[in-house]
């Protein structure tokens, strides 16, 4: 670990024995310039509508933003300034959740520069990718310093590539080095991504040693690149109902069917009605939206006008219309009927 997360205001340092600190028994505190918080909050605003976040004490916004969009080889427009001020731009604009991870390539960097200054006003969280124990730490360290904190509010095991890799065994061994950093409040919650496998997700679920989980989760029935077939969508059903249950704080990730409802969408349909096409990402976020168990959204925006037009979005009358469910299944219909789809 780096000389910040070991020196005497550490959370097994001088100062915070004097405080009667021990992270030990109390993993719900975090580091800050040293510093223990206990009960960490997120100042809002009211651009964005919030919702409780499980069991986390926390109430944020249910707009976060997805680190993959602001990546030059996944298609960011923008430069790397840009790109620092567009993170900016959307926590000005109200997103407090912000989601990145070690094999994002400049990603964790992009946020790091673009939230300092506000990082005790945000819910940062990064994955990691190793299948070896051994390296957690290490890629956490790695973490860190390229988003400028010494703590995170969230780690995250990565579900691709990682636990869909792995069995459940090698995800809970990567878990148990997770516990420790936890323990050491270098993070406040652990959770998991998941694009798909969600058999085996409802396993580590059913442990009940998560947090938070992140599902690939909207109206459109695709993973990463992988469409989802009947099991698999009715073992997601499960997992979502047992982390409900649980208390799990959920976010939905693909909520736009991989970009198949935004500006792509026309190049997935061609000749798709341009009112409709212009009406899905409204649709495929109210549809989300319209589960209860869901809590965030974390969507890939990567112009100031994304940001914008999603803000927009969420200040409208959140019920789920009989237009929206005819726009997403006739946009789907032909969808599912293109080989480009698969892309």
């Amino acid at each position: 670990m780096n000389a910040a997360m070991t020196d005497s205001q550490g959370p097994y340092g001088a100062n915070l024995k004097r405080a009667g600190i021990n992270f030990l028994e109390h993993p719900e505190m975090v580091r800050s310039n040293g510093f223990a918080l206990k009960n960490k909050q997120i100042p809002l605003t009211d651009a964005i509508p919030t919702r409780s976040f499980g069991n986390t004490g926390l109430e944020l916004p249910v707009l976060a933003m997805g680190g993959v969009a602001v990546v030059k080889y996944w298609g960011s427009p923008l430069s790397f300034a840009d790109n620092v001020d567009l993170v900016r731009y959307a926590y000005d604009k109200g997103v407090r959740y912000f989601d990145t991870a070690g094999n994002y390539m400049e990603s964790e960097e992009i946020m790091g520069r673009g939230l300092h200054g506000v990082r005790e006003n945000v819910y940062l969280t990064t994955k990691v990718e190793t299948y070896e124990p051994a390296q957690v730490r290490k890629a956490v360290d790695a973490s860190l310093k390229k988003l400028q904190t010494d703590y995170l509010d969230c780690i995250q095991i990565h579900g691709t590539p990682g636990i869909e890799q792995m069995t459940v065994e090698q995800t809970m061994a990567i878990h148990r080095e997770l516990v420790k950093l936890r323990e050491e409040g270098i993070t406040r919650f652990i959770g998991f991504s998941a694009h798909g496998y969600f058999d085996k997700i409802y396993e580590l679920i059913a442990t009940g040693g998560f947090d938070q989980c992140m599902l690939a989760y909207g109206y459109f029935k695709k993973g990463d690149k992988q469409m989802l077939d009947y099991r698999m969508l009715e073992w997601r059903e499960m997992c979502l109902t047992k982390a409900h249950e649980l208390g799990m704080g959920v976010v939905a990730m693909k909520v736009m069917g991989w970009v198949l409802s935004s500006r792509q969408a026309a190049g997935i349909v061609p000749g798709f009605d341009p009112e409709g096409l212009r009406s899905l990402p409204a649709s495929a976020i109210r549809w989300v939206r319209s589960d209860s168990r869901v809590h965030l959204m974390c969507i890939g925006m990567s112009l100031k006008s994304d940001v914008d037009d999603n803000v927009r979005i969420l200040s409208e009358p959140p019920r789920l219309t009989t237009a929206d469910r005819m726009i997403l299944s006739s946009f789907s219909a032909k969808a599912y009927e293109r080989p480009n789809y698969q892309l």
